[in-house]
């Protein structure tokens, strides 16, 4: 260790090994800081995508409910025996579990088309040329934009590059447009390891260039960065096979995935309609 030490300051000048250390410092302590914000961001993006499937499990679960109900009601004018059952009783769970339905299902379909208007909003304000190097995608309530490195950065770089700026801008605009969503940047690598100073792997360079986004968003477009989050996933969320050329160009991107808030569906779910004791 001595050795590698005195080795590297022969090669540069003590100040200048001094500066390259404080960077690189430097340089980890950001890292970490975008490692945790990015893990934070995660599990609120799990959560999201949860809420949506328990949205729609309770939707199911009320639909067979009300199924069952009606089957009893049926049972129930059918028979000859209607004293030992209250009908007006069974009526009123009906009724109150179709309103419950109603809810559930306006709530989701609010959110599905303004993801679905958000995303037509973008694809229109694209070129033809833009598209090309843009993905834009509606997955379980979440809409993921995807930038291709090439289009995005200087090469080798975490730099925003002059030709993303007129991009940028139009995803700025419609991320302002929709300012009750969340934002999370999520930088993605192939699999071939960086070589540059100050940048140790994969993952330290997939976090700077989605910090480099997300200040890019604040600084030169006024994103509200309470809403921003950046992380970096390294090499370790491919899309692609990383044997070939073509697989690393699409594994090498930048994700802007906006989230709705789902309060609304949490305020739904767990408020169903008491059931009467059968």
């Amino acid at each position: 260790m001595l050795f590698t030490v005195a080795l590297a300051a022969g090669c540069v000048s003590n100040k200048k090994y001094a500066e390259l250390q404080d960077t690189y410092a430097k340089l980890r302590e950001r890292n970490q800081e975008l490692s945790n914000k990015y893990q934070d961001s995660q599990r609120e993006l799990s959560g999201s995508t949860s809420r949506v499937k328990s949205l729609e499990e309770q939707i199911a679960s009320e639909r067979a409910n009300v199924t069952a109900l009606q089957d009893a009601l049926n049972k129930c004018l059918n028979s000859s025996n209607q004293g030992n059952v209250n009908i007006s009783k069974l009526v009123d769970e009906i009724n109150s579990s179709n309103k419950y339905i109603k809810q559930l299902v306006n709530a989701k379909n609010k959110s599905d088309s303004l993801n679905m208007v958000l995303t037509n909003n973008l694809t229109r304000s694209l070129s033809r040329e833009e598209l090309g190097d843009v993905d834009v995608q509606v997955l379980k309530g979440v809409v993921y934009i995807s930038l291709a490195d090439n289009m995005l950065y200087k090469s080798g770089s975490y730099e925003i590059s002059d030709k993303a700026g007129a991009t940028l801008s139009k995803i700025a605009k419609i991320i302002k447009d929709y300012d009750t969503y969340d934002v999370l940047i999520e930088g993605n690598t192939d699999n071939v390891p960086i070589a540059q100073t100050n940048i140790r792997n994969n993952w330290d360079l997939s976090a700077l260039r989605a910090s480099s986004v997300v200040q890019a968003l604040q600084t030169k477009y006024a994103v509200d960065p309470k809403r921003l989050t950046a992380g970096g996933r390294g090499e370790y969320n491919p899309i692609a096979d990383n044997t070939t050329v073509a697989g690393k160009a699409k594994n090498r991107r930048t994700q802007i995935i906006i989230t709705p808030k789902l309060d609304q569906f949490m305020d739904l779910i767990g408020k169903a309609p008491e059931q009467s004791q059968k």
